[in-house]
């Protein structure tokens, strides 16, 4: 019998290299009798096959599905070759790709394997008790890499030549070592120091029973944090500080020290029964404490159990969310193995500046928050903080998107395969940046507000490093239309000294065209109706927009409805000081007079009477630094101060409406069963513009309700479950409403607001039972950290419709 014998060739793109998955490739056609190679270059991986027909196929449905986890197949392109290839077995090939430049993928952070963490704690395993154990399936990525190509040299494990047990793991295909740039162990690795009071107490050495020593000094971690000591620890993308969770005068000194005196703590333990004890948790959101990025997860508290050790009140004052995570890297997983307890595991800074990375700044800058700082010899190249995730509505909604998601790249959608060369610079807050390369992008880690030197700094030397890394040279930048954005004035910069065209994006449109490319809408996809409810963004016509229907497409879009605009008296201080909000939301309702007639009890009236109240309605009749916001976010911090929620300055971005959201009987909601939720009144405009119809959103006609309930002592948790309610019913009007008027199948939500869980499942279950398509964001962030995406893919579509028009001028578009 004849056997028939095929050749193909299967080019695999994604994030298919420096995780393990050539050793994949090579067992599974081991498994499947084929003969042939796999080999690395500059695309991704080539594998090239010989064998039967029913083994080819056998070996690519296995390659789908048995890919190694960190790995990520964008595509498979296969094709027959008509070529006699001589192949005696299967091999993996390093001649073609382990000694050039090749524009290799730098995958993201990942945390412990199981296999590693078996080892560490396993007394006969060579890496028992070694803080920095790791393989191809997990450990450090971009925060230690400085350089391309990805190898040892180019990341800051240069420093630790492999000992001959590590090179020989390091040499072996078969090994899940093999070609692990940071793998290291006791012998040849990185080590720990301890600092304390001035001085190093326990130093990094080379003596003998280096894992006896290891030991000693996470006993000595152990008792500190028995003692309700602070400690610092240096982890994967920067220093946390920790302390013990359940020791409520060792979390209110961290807040103190800190000067975070409102912003959540994220907590740390050790196990999931341990964190299924503090909180509720889905199979989603087990799941996702699991995975290889780890991020912090935020989960609903449960009542607390008599026979637990009780959580201190100041790790997330004003919510009924917790943030845990699971240890993510050797050393967090000694530690807190042996504390057992959940600890408090927030950034190492003073509270408003970066995450320090420095063994040298952290001994300068955190002996004044920690009594003990645990680092080591391993530098950190690149800053990247915790993600944090939200599981809403049977998703996973990332709210920032740093260690363990990027710099993950993003396939985007049909269409845009030809895109290219194309540098979006972001907003201001929760800034980050996208590079558009062959079709993909490559949104950077989470930034920082940039109004914040340090991390503007940081911002810049990310730039820089992203494209060496990729080796990109941008022809194209994007930017936000704020002009005092310092990533606008970045990129104006950029532009005029490299002699690029800068294109204009809208700060809402940036917003929906995220979403839209999140979920894969194609460039010549219908109009969608967009609805971006946040804080503040820049507006087509100059004004400050932030809750905005826009019927847009990746090019264009047209402004059909918004929040009726509200003064914000004193500017940027109405965002620090909710009651300014309060204060112009209720003398657009009615007048100062009748205010204080009826409401001067109430405890809003007795604070407003505390303030220059007289300065401020001068400045509201005059128009003097008051400028006008269709804004929902100053909506939701106007109802928020009225109930006595932060009312006179908030510590932290959005801290009032996360406060009001935690009061809301969010089941009521969902059930559509709250009894009288607040009415808004829809305006039918004219845009003075286009002079086209445009819907208004007014929330005068909430005030008297809302007023006369606090006046009656109606509880703070019904006022915030009428006011979302009668929110969500006054969008869905609108939806109705102009659903009549133009045409779209799909609602695309996005803006910072639509973190709110209350908001986003109502609105998705309400568009839902009217067979509306809703898109939402899961895997970029709802907020500015995913509107570096959405400048990307509009200037994208705009250069390819732009050509195709065969325009001599990109910017004639524009």
């Amino acid at each position: 019998m004849t056997v028939v014998v095929q050749n193909q060739e299967a080019r695999v793109r994604g994030t298919v290299q420096g995780v393990g998955f050539r050793p994949a490739v090579y067992r599974l056609a081991i498994e499947c009798h084929l003969k042939g190679e796999v080999f690395n270059d500059d695309d991704g991986v080539l594998i090239r096959l010989s064998g039967s027909p029913n083994a080819l196929q056998l070996f690519l449905r296995k390659l789908k599905t048995e890919a190694p986890p960190l790995s990520k197949i964008d595509t498979i392109e296969v094709q027959n070759i008509s070529d006699n290839w001589q192949y005696d077995d299967f091999s993996i090939s390093i001649n073609h790709s382990d000694h050039d430049d090749g524009n290799t993928e730098i995958t993201a952070d990942a945390a412990s394997c199981k296999t590693c963490l078996d080892e560490v704690f396993n007394p006969d395993a060579r890496r028992y008790f070694y803080p920095f154990t790791n393989c191809t399936h997990c450990g450090p990525r971009l925060s230690i890499i400085h350089g391309i190509p990805y190898d040892r040299s180019n990341t800051t494990m240069n420093n630790f030549p492999l000992c001959k047990a590590c090179g020989a793991e390091y040499q072996d295909s078969l090994d899940r070592r093999f070609h692990a740039q940071p793998i290291a162990c006791h012998k040849c690795g990185p080590k720990l120091a301890i600092h304390s009071e001035a001085k190093i107490i326990a130093a990094i050495n080379s003596n003998i029973n280096i894992e006896e020593q290891s030991f000693q000094y996470l006993q000595q971690v152990n008792q500190a944090l028995l003692a309700g000591k602070i400690i610092a620890i240096k982890g994967l993308g920067g220093f946390h500080l920790c302390c013990d969770a359940s020791n409520h005068q060792a979390v209110s000194l961290l807040r103190k020290r800190k000067q975070r005196y409102a912003k959540p703590f994220a907590l740390m333990s050790h196990d999931l029964n341990t964190i299924a004890q503090y909180c509720h948790l889905s199979k989603l959101e087990k799941e996702t404490l699991q995975s290889p990025a780890a991020p912090i997860v935020l989960l609903e508290e449960k009542q607390a159990s008599n026979t637990l050790p009780i959580l201190s009140s100041a790790i997330a004052p004003g919510s009924h969310l917790l943030g845990f995570m699971l240890p993510y890297t050797p050393l967090h997983s000694l530690i807190s193995r042996q504390f057992i307890k959940p600890l408090v595991m927030t950034s190492g800074n003073l509270c408003g500046e970066p995450q320090i990375i420095d063994n040298q700044v952290a001994i300068e800058n955190l002996s004044g928050i920690a009594d003990l700082i645990v680092y080591h010899d391993r530098d950190i190249a690149n800053r990247i903080d915790d993600s944090v995730v939200r599981c809403v509505a049977g998703r996973v909604r990332i709210m920032r998107r740093a260690r363990g998601y990027a710099p993950r790249s993003i396939l985007l959608p049909k269409g845009f395969e030809k895109a290219d060369a194309i540098l979006a610079y972001g907003a201001e807050l929760k800034s980050t940046f996208c590079l558009v390369q062959q079709g993909t992008a490559l949104l950077s880690q989470h930034q920082g507000d940039l109004e914040n030197l340090s991390t503007f700094d940081d911002y810049e030397k990310n730039l820089t490093l992203y494209k060496k890394l990729f080796k990109f040279e941008p022809h194209y930048l994007a930017l936000d239309k704020h002009p005092e954005y310092l990533s606008s004035q970045l990129a104006t910069s950029d532009a005029k000294k490299q002699s690029l065209p800068l294109i204009n994006v809208q700060h809402h449109h940036a917003h929906i065209a995220s979403a839209m490319a999140e979920n894969q809408l194609p460039r010549d996809h219908s109009q969608v109706l967009g609805i971006a409810l946040d804080g503040l963004g820049f507006g087509e016509d100059g004004t400050l927009w932030g809750a905005e229907f826009l019927l847009a497409d990746y090019c264009d879009f047209k402004r059909l409805a918004s929040f009726t605009p509200v003064a914000m008296p004193g500017a940027a201080k109405a965002i620090k000081q909710p009651w300014r909000s309060s204060f112009a939301h209720i003398l657009n309702s009615m007048t100062w007079n009748e205010f204080t007639k009826r409401y001067a009890d109430t405890e809003i009236a007795k604070l407003f009477n505390n303030m220059p109240i007289t300065t401020l309605q001068t400045m509201l009749a005059k128009g003097l630094n008051c400028p006008e916001a269709s804004s929902a976010g100053r909506l939701f911090d106007a109802v928020a101060a009225a109930i006595g929620l932060s009312a006179e300055c908030v510590q932290f971005e959005g801290q009032a409406a996360i406060e009001l959201e935690m009061l809301v009987d969010a089941e009521a909601v969902f059930a559509g069963q709250v009894k009288k939720p607040y009415t808004f009144t829809l305006d039918q405009q004219q845009n003075h513009q286009t002079q086209e119809p445009h819907i208004r959103i007014n929330a005068k006609s909430i005030w008297p309700t809302l007023l006369d309930d606090i006046k009656q002592g109606v509880s703070k948790r019904i006022i915030a479950t009428c006011f979302h309610a009668g929110l969500i019913i006054a969008l869905i009007d609108v939806i109705e409403l102009l659903a009549k008027q133009f045409t779209f199948k799909d609602v695309v939500l996005s803006g910072g607001c639509l973190q709110n869980r209350i908001l986003l499942e109502g609105l998705d279950r309400q568009l839902t039972k009217r067979q509306f398509n809703c898109l939402s964001h899961s895997q970029i962030p709802a907020n500015d950290g995913g509107i570096a995406l959405g400048q990307a893919v509009i200037a994208a579509a705009r250069i390819i419709k732009q050509k195709s028009n065969n325009s001599q001028s990109i910017n004639s578009y524009y």
